[in-house]
């Protein structure tokens, strides 16, 4: 009876081939949300000990089971008693959401295995160049692991039409006509890819830099293929190509290690006393947490023009530490100038002369001239000779023309 209830069963399914798909997808949706449950339970246990197992679950939750729901489809169509044209028809558009679902299921796992190298090393510590260097290498791996995938993926799902696996033949023909073409086209974006891919291994610069560009101080916040984010010391993006930092000169301050030295300068009175303000300044490098001990050091570096210039170097961990460091130093000193040794304070000094001016001696009389202040020569006696010579009258002696 059992028997001969599901050949009964089954041969109704067969006469109603619609019905009979959506029972099969059904089931395999069933399978699949089975085992998606399966796999989800045994990896958050996993996740309770282990944190990769929740950087796998953040990442791949999604694409995993959209890729389990696209293969359960594909398999109740492929079990199912259609019409050729419509199984084909559903057949070919499942194989492309698979194609589709797995390329997005790859990019996630590679993002996850990238995270999961990222997270070995930390940047938050004082001497972190190895790690910001492996981070700006990964960020660029990952942006182009993204890209071959999605273009493997356009082309797997490309070769699945028919006319187009048949146009494979003059498409690689006319290839090198058309990679010219495009290089010309696109030859700064490809300039700006090549740049950015030689910034990620060339340790140039790497995320968490401290930089100087266009006059600019700022952190390497972004590297891409195309383009590096600073971001300045007022909360300001400035957005640069890659070929900028290839081909235009700038300054990176943590390129080997983040520890800095700066100056504060002062230019005081000729009565200070270095030695005092010198032991003042250990006074207060002793009491602040800024300082690394590595360097505190006062000298006299010039002296001229009434004044004499005091240079303080410090050195702190990093860029952010050394200038909050230098505004300390400065308030510091300049409180102690003011409350401990005034005299320091720089003056003008100004010498008062008796001498009398030049134009207060008493001048000698002259005789009064003759010739006209407008005259070719005029002033004084040889002068007035020497004009007489050219402007006097000219004897002109006349020839009778009868002699």
């Amino acid at each position: 009876m059992k028997d001969a209830f599901l050949t009964e069963i089954f041969s109704t399914l067969s006469g109603m081939p619609w019905l009979q798909t959506l029972i099969f997808t059904v089931i395999a949706v069933a399978i699949a949300i089975v085992v998606t449950a399966v796999v989800a339970f045994i990896v958050r246990r996993i996740a309770r000990r282990k944190d990769w197992a929740g950087l796998l679950v953040k990442r791949a939750r999604m694409p995993f089971r959209i890729f389990l729901l696209v293969i359960a489809l594909w398999a109740g169509v492929q079990a199912s008693n259609l019409d050729p044209w419509w199984r084909e028809f559903l057949s070919h558009s499942m194989l492309v959401a698979s194609i589709a679902a797995g390329t997005w299921l790859v990019c996630a796992l590679a993002i996850f295995l990238e995270d999961l190298g990222l997270a070995r090393y930390r940047t938050d510590v004082p001497d972190n160049r190895h790690a910001r260097r492996l981070r700006t290498q990964v960020l660029i791996i990952r942006r182009i692991t993204v890209v071959a995938a999605v273009l493997i993926g356009l082309g797997a799902i490309l070769l699945t039409f028919p006319g187009v696996s048949a146009a494979g033949a003059s498409l690689l023909a006319s290839a090198g006509l058309i990679s010219i073409i495009a290089g010309l086209a696109a030859q700064s974006t490809l300039a700006n890819v090549f740049a950015g891919v030689q910034l990620a291994f060339s340790d140039a610069i790497r995320v968490d830099d401290v930089v100087i560009v266009e006059t600019e101080w700022g952190r390497i916040e972004e590297i891409t293929l195309t383009y590096v984010v600073v971001h300045l010391w007022d909360d300001r993006r400035m957005v640069l190509p890659s070929t900028y930092f290839t081909t235009t000169p700038f300054q990176n301050w943590t390129r080997k290690n983040s520890e800095l030295m700066g100056a504060v300068e002062f230019d005081l009175d000729w009565r200070v006393k270095p030695d005092a303000m010198r032991d003042e300044l250990h006074r207060i490098m002793e009491k602040t947490e800024l300082w690394d001990h590595r360097v505190a050091i006062l000298q006299v570096t010039d002296a001229l023009a009434g004044y004499v210039r005091i240079r303080i170097l410090v050195t702190a961990v990093d860029a952010p530490t050394l200038f909050d460091l230098r505004c300390y130093v400065r308030e510091s000193m300049v409180s102690w100038v003011q409350q401990v040794s005034p005299q320091t304070v720089p003056h003008s000094r100004v010498e008062l002369s008796e001498t009398p001016l030049e134009s207060d001696a008493p001048r000698k009389k002259t005789a009064p001239s003759k010739t006209p202040p407008d005259a070719l020569f005029s002033g004084d006696a040889r002068s007035e000779l020497r004009g007489s010579q050219f402007t006097g009258p000219v004897e002109v002696q006349r020839v009778d023309p009868h002699e």
